[in-house]
Parts: C-alpha cells; structure tokens; sequence
C-alpha cells in the first residue's frame, strides 16, 4: 500500500471515529473532526503531513502525492 493510500484509509478512519464520539460521548468532540479538516487542507496546500511521515517511517512505499 502506499503512503498515499495509508494517509486517506487513516483520515476518513479518524474522521468516522470523531463523528461516533462527538455522537456518543460528547458535543466538544466535533472540534476533532475540525482539527481533521483543517489538517486535510493544509497537506493539501503545503504537501506536509505528519501522519505521512508515519507512514514513511513504517517502511509503505511513496506515492503520487506524498513523497
């Protein structure tokens, strides 16, 4: 798998999983959900992401999008 592939499975986990505890445990938990987001643009934009470099270091191999 690539990083590229490993970095969207992991956002639109991450992304799931903020929606189930901001339903289920508290309101507040829709800030995570943001923080995702804002997160996702910002890559998009700067080509940084750290979960990413994660990924890199985990041994997956380089994608279109980040290297």
């Amino acid at each position: 798998m690539s990083i590229d592939a490993a970095v969207l499975r992991f956002a639109g986990v991450m992304v799931l999983l903020s929606v189930v505890l901001t339903a289920y445990v508290s309101p507040l938990f829709v800030w995570f959900t943001v923080f995702i987001g804002l997160n996702l643009l910002q890559s998009s934009f700067t080509g940084f992401c750290p979960a990413a470099m994660v990924f890199r270091a985990m041994g997956f191999k380089k994608g279109c999008a980040f290297q």
